[in-house]
């Protein structure tokens, strides 16, 4: 029996020793697995230095983005409100067009009748008093007021 208490008393000491091992943590790591565990850090700390990197490039992209779609907007309602103005100068210069034609034909009809009388006083016997007419020069009308 005193075996049988010695191989109790064995048994509960090492079960104590290896559950406060367990509970404590292991202080003592192989050489290998000490540089694969420094190895993973650096390249955590690496690619967590390039994550930061490329998210600060990513913002400053979508700034300069926002600012070029900011630009494009402004262009395009600049170009809108050109397209506009150029379709009502056209608009204005085909109603001028449209007047100026209209005055022509009816300045061509009265210059037609001028053209009709001065022919009819050609015809006519010339007489001192109308040469001297026609040779007095004629003030032509100027177009502005």
């Amino acid at each position: 029996m005193t075996r049988t208490v010695m191989v109790r008393n064995l048994v509960a000491v090492a079960a104590i020793t290896i559950v406060s091992v367990g509970l404590s943590g292991c202080d003592y790591w192989p050489p290998a697995l000490q540089a694969e565990i420094e190895q993973l850090r650096s390249e955590l700390q690496s690619a967590t230095a390039e994550k930061t990197q490329l998210q600060e490039q990513f913002a400053s992209f979508a700034k300069v983005r926002d600012d070029l779609q900011a630009q494009v907007d402004s262009l395009s309602r600049a170009n809108r409100d050109k397209s506009i103005m150029i379709d009502g100068l056209q608009n204005s210069l085909a109603a001028a067009q449209g007047r100026l034609a209209k005055s022509a034909k009816v300045a061509t009809p009265k210059a037609g009748v001028s053209k009709s009388a001065a022919k009819v006083k050609q015809k006519a016997p010339a007489t001192k008093k109308a040469s001297a007419k026609k040779n007095t020069p004629v003030k032509k009308a100027t177009g502005t007021h």
